[in-house]
């Protein structure tokens, strides 16, 4: 009986401990969770910037217009998926970033079906090789760019002479790796971008 308190004892102690260490490392474990889902190369020079939908603030938009107006290249590819009132989500992003004082000629609406970043990898791969593009800046938000990055080299593969990418990120309103569990916005960004993580990688 006295080993067995004995050793209770000893797992409820080392129960404890982890819990505290746990507890005091929760900043650099948690950021560390937050920081795992970016991939970032930054811009260089390409023929177009791709920006991925799923971003109704506009930071995506805005960020490809921001790499046409640094010279990194000349237009932007604007993935529209089905949208909002009967609104492709491709037309609203131009609308929006136009009133935002972006030259409409430098955005190229994509319409399409698609409603994953898969879906949308198919869709855009064709129409950068029929504009006979050799490379692209992918521009997604932060949070976003590590999958988004793995999906597209996937798809890559079964496009024979496909256009080589960078992953550029742009800023996103709640999520912030070094703190997003600070509030309930970040929290859910992180919880289902990992959850489609996870799906992807187990092929669902």
């Amino acid at each position: 009986m006295a080993f067995r308190r004995s050793r209770f004892l000893k797992v409820t102690l080392a129960l404890l401990a982890i819990c505290v260490v746990a507890y005091l490392t929760a900043p650099l474990w948690l950021s560390t969770i937050g920081y795992a889902l970016i991939h970032d190369d930054g811009p260089a020079k390409a023929d177009y910037a791709v920006v991925l939908a799923g971003d109704l603030r506009g930071n995506r938009i805005m960020r490809g217009g921001d790499l046409v107006r640094q010279g990194y290249v000349s237009a932007v590819l604007v993935s529209g998926p089905p949208g909002f009132y009967g609104i492709n989500e491709a037309d609203g992003a131009i609308q929006f970033v136009v009133s935002k004082g972006y030259p409409q000629e430098w955005f190229i609406p994509v319409r399409h079906k698609g409603l994953s970043t898969r879906a949308e990898a198919q869709v855009l791969y064709p129409e950068l090789m029929r504009r006979n593009a050799h490379s692209f800046l992918l521009v997604t938000s932060n949070y976003h760019t590590a999958r988004a990055r793995r999906t597209f080299l996937a798809e890559a593969k079964l496009h024979p002479g496909a256009p080589t990418f960078r992953t550029v990120s742009s800023p996103d309103s709640f999520f912030h790796p070094a703190n997003w569990w600070h509030d309930r916005e970040g929290q859910k960004t992180v919880f289902f971008e990992w959850a489609k993580t996870f799906a992807r990688t187990v092929g669902m």
